[in-house]
């Protein structure tokens, strides 16, 4: 288990009702959303989509820092399609994860060397590996 040596930043959610009509929101108010199972008529969004937003962006983010260790210029519109899947095995729930990571312009091997390196550092990438499976995919 990873323990943390310095806290850089703590989010605080205060999350009622789940799933089924349920509401979060961040202690600085910047979040506030709706929640609701996925494929329910519900306006909300579920915790599998905000999972992949919050991981992407901090894959990408990694990948920039990483760009900047190495002197790599990470293109300004490199993306991630992220995936995340709820699915049972046994009579457990579970996730899988895939990272579509898409950067223009850049050779594909150096692409993925950034990649590679990006999914040591990146935090949800450190939390999630052993834990689930997850694909990382260069895709351009």
């Amino acid at each position: 288990m990873m323990k943390l040596e310095r806290v850089v930043h703590t989010a605080k959610v205060h999350t009622t009702g789940g799933r089924d009509n349920g509401a979060a929101r961040s202690s600085d108010g910047r979040l506030d959303i709706k929640l609701s199972r996925p494929g329910a008529s519900g306006t909300g969004t579920n915790p599998e989509q905000l999972f992949a937003a919050a991981w992407s962006a901090c894959f990408l983010s990694a990948m920039k820092f990483v760009g900047v260790k190495t002197k790599v210029a990470v293109p300004p519109d490199a993306a991630i399609d992220a995936e995340v899947s709820e699915g049972t095995n046994g009579s457990a729930f579970g996730l899988a994860a895939r990272l579509n990571v898409s950067v223009p312009g850049m050779e594909r091997q150096a692409a993925q060397t950034l990649v590679d390196a990006a999914h040591q550092l990146c935090p949800y990438s450190n939390a999630t590996r052993g834990n689930i499976e997850v694909t990382i995919n260069v895709v351009s």
